[in-house]
């Protein structure tokens, strides 16, 4: 009796049946460290797209301090002329606060229409 029994496979596993060469995407390592890669590259706070704008708002930073260093330095130097030597003095009055002397006229032309 034992010869004449056909015992029956036992049934596969859905993700390796029928898939052939796909059946590497059953392995539970390969899933895993997919996710844990597109976790860290898309969804994490540090991922690469958020640090890409950090390091050129960075750079942007930089620029914008060095321009001011130099603005301040500028400055510095006019106020040091401003306060050792009165023709700079008369100078920057004429030029930002329109003052004259007593025996001068001034004429401001502003640039207007053309006709």
């Amino acid at each position: 009796m034992e010869d004449n029994q056909t015992y029956q496979e036992a049934p596969k596993p859905f993700l390796k049946r029928g898939l052939g060469m796909l059946s590497w995407l059953a392995n539970k390592y390969l899933i895993t460290g997919l996710a844990f890669l597109a976790w860290i590259l898309f969804f994490d706070p540090k991922d690469i797209p958020s640090n890409i704008n950090r390091a050129e708002s960075y750079h942007k930073l930089q620029q914008n301090e060095q321009h001011l260093d130099k603005m301040i330095a500028e400055t510095k130097k006019d106020l040091e002329l401003l306060k050792t030597n009165p023709q700079t003095i008369e100078k920057y009055a004429r030029e930002n606060y329109m003052m004259k002397k007593d025996n001068e006229d001034i004429f401001i032309i502003s640039p207007g229409e053309s006709k």
